[in-house]
């Protein structure tokens, strides 16, 4: 038996105070409530508040499909999805306070059945005197780039990890910030007693010496430092593991003792003088086996750089970005996409255009080193290349390679349970290409109502890695074109004509894509999309994915309705991706504000 030992500090006081003070809150919050209202003036507490809200409610009616092999089967009898929620928000001069109401009744299809059911999400109190600020309930919150903490909520991907319990802001000098938290993260409707997480702690501090020092309030030179120090208390027993010996097929059972404290800490410069800023973030995060590194003991730790110049009509970036063993998540075993405690920015662009979007890059945890390189120019008015109204330019491009891992000793094989996993030179690329992105866009305004925007993408894809399959699709290498159009008939009236195509020889061959578009401002859009798959090496598979869908706008409310077909893949947002699958049917979006 092999055990690996680790020094930790009990947390079971703290578990209890917590879990007792979160008791409190929700009994005593409506007596505290009460008493503000019976200690102002009713009439000021009522007619002086703000009272603000968000509602949207999203909803598909899924029909069969032959060509798509789509049927009860298939459905297993899920006819309609709906996805909604109502956002109510209440001001009074320096309180504050709101709720968030869920309903996934069933959830749209892609989501994850665990977000299946109906209730307040989340809800808070906050208050603000001076420069002291305090939060208790549910909030999002976010350290640097979120290298080592940001909960946040992203609607269109079903994920939410906002975090509960309480947070404190403290601004005690000019230029000087600090934060403080602690809390459980949301895990769909899994409730917080139960105890399937760990407890998130975190403080953060910034110095802005611009606004600290008053000789640099108008400088062209701008500086501020960052530190930050996040923890995960997770109560861990013995990890057992039975790791088979081949060929003899006989096997050797390990008992792995596994720590409960997890920390991680940032530092962070912001370094500025007139159009130059260089932002450097270095996070290093204390040993974490879980579920995601295969349960090995190597610290991780990741940099960030992002080299920036701006000037009227120009724009320059340069950024690098190393990530090596960074998964954090509050529950040491799992794997999917919740729970996460940090968030791990691409330095790949965010496309718009469909085809663009096709291959879409996840960040992977475990290891990357990536470069990212853009520029945007704008030619002049009346100039040769600029023409009566200037042409703009913007190229860019983002390679991301796995980084490179020797075995710890000549008899462990890499990522070994129970091992350090690996050694890794630190500015060494590996030999796996996952993502390559080259993007050249040109923007060009003809006259007063035409203006055409041209695209070039050249993407290559490692679809096994970034979709967690085992060798069995390799690379994609993608090229795609875009013309996009708008003539603007008059001040209310316009068309849009997008033409997309993408050529590819893997997966499922090359594409094609019409969108046309018109809107009568403010208040009507309509618009009919097709994407054909004519270059799939099976001629059944050579399906149009059509689209009809209409749009009314009234004030701050939106209501869109469509019909067709929605192909598979991942849906991504900033890095975060979600499998869609394919299905055909009825949308509806309603959306509110007030």
């Amino acid at each position: 038996m092999f055990e690996k030992s680790r020094n930790h500090l009990s947390n079971k006081n703290l578990f209890l105070f917590i879990i007792d003070m979160k008791k409190l809150l929700r009994i005593t919050l409506p007596f505290v409530l009460l008493s503000c209202s019976l200690y102002v003036k009713s009439q000021d507490f009522i007619h002086n508040a703000q009272v603000s809200g968000t509602f949207q409610a999203d909803a598909n009616a899924y029909v069969n499909d032959k060509l798509l092999h789509i049927n009860d089967s298939t459905l297993n009898g899920k006819r309609l999805g709906i996805n909604g929620f109502a956002l109510i928000h209440y001001d009074y001069k320096n309180f504050s306070a709101g709720l968030r109401y869920e309903a996934f009744l069933p959830p749209l299809l892609g989501f994850s059945p665990d977000a299946e059911g109906s209730g307040i999400a989340n809800w808070f109190v906050n208050y603000k005197v001076d420069n002291f600020e305090v939060t208790a309930g549910n909030f999002y919150e976010q350290f640097g780039s979120g290298m080592i903490l940001r909960s946040y909520e992203e609607w269109t991907l079903g994920y939410d990890n906002a975090l509960d319990g309480f947070r404190v802001k403290f601004k005690p000098y000019h230029g000087i910030y600090l934060k403080g938290l602690m809390g459980y993260q949301r895990n769909y409707w899994v409730k917080y007693s139960e105890g399937n997480r760990g407890l998130v702690r975190g403080i953060d501090g910034e110095l802005n010496f611009n606004e600290l020092i008053e000789k640099l309030g108008n400088s062209p030179f701008r500086l501020s430092l960052e530190a930050s120090f996040v923890s995960k208390y997770e109560k861990m027993p013995l990890k057992t593991i039975i790791r088979p010996i081949l060929p003899e097929g006989s096997y050797e059972v390990y008992q792995y003792k596994l720590p409960e404290n997890v920390g991680v800490w940032l530092a962070a410069i912001n370094l500025g003088y007139s159009n130059w800023n260089l932002m450097t973030e270095y996070v290093r995060k204390s040993e974490n086996p879980s579920a995601l590194n295969n349960y090995i003991y190597r610290e991780g730790q990741a940099l960030l750089s992002v080299l920036t110049y701006s000037k009227k009509g120009l724009g320059i970036e340069l950024s690098a970005k190393r990530i090596d063993n960074m998964g954090f998540k509050s529950r040491m075993e799992e794997k999917e996409n919740v729970l996460d405690i940090n968030f791990l920015p691409p330095l790949n662009p965010l496309h718009l255009y469909s085809f663009a979007t096709m291959y879409p890059y996840a960040t992977q945890p475990n290891g990357e080193m990536a470069v990212h390189t853009g520029i945007e120019y704008t030619f002049p008015k009346n100039t040769l290349l600029g023409g009566k109204y200037g042409t703009n330019l913007s190229l860019s491009y983002s390679l991301i390679k796995d980084i490179e891992k020797q075995p710890v000793s000549a008899d462990i094989p890499i990522d070994s349970t129970g091992t350090l996993g690996y050694t890794s030179d630190f500015f060494a690329f590996g030999d796996r290409k996952f993502y390559e992105d080259l993007k050249i866009q040109l923007t060009k305004k003809f006259s007063q109502r035409l203006k055409m925007i041209a695209a070039y993408f050249n993407q290559v894809y490692d679809k096994d890695v970034i979709e967690g399959h085992t060798n069995e699709y390799g690379k994609v290498y993608a090229n795609i074109g875009v013309v996009d159009m708008t003539y603007r008939i008059n001040n209310q009236h316009s068309i849009r004509l997008e033409l997309q195509t993408l050529f590819t020889e893997q997966d499922k061959g090359n594409w094609m894509g019409t969108t046309i578009e018109y809107t009568l401002a403010p208040k009507w859009f309509f618009s009919l999309m097709d994407e054909y798959n004519y270059g799939n090496d099976n001629p059944d598979d050579r399906i149009h994915y059509y689209n009809i869908s209409f749009g009314y706008t009234h004030q701050s409310t939106r209501i869109s309705l469509s019909y067709g077909r929605q192909r598979e893949g991942l849906l991504c947002v900033g890095g975060i991706c979600r499998y869609v699958p394919a299905y055909t049917g009825f949308g509806l979006t309603l959306s509110s504000n007030f």
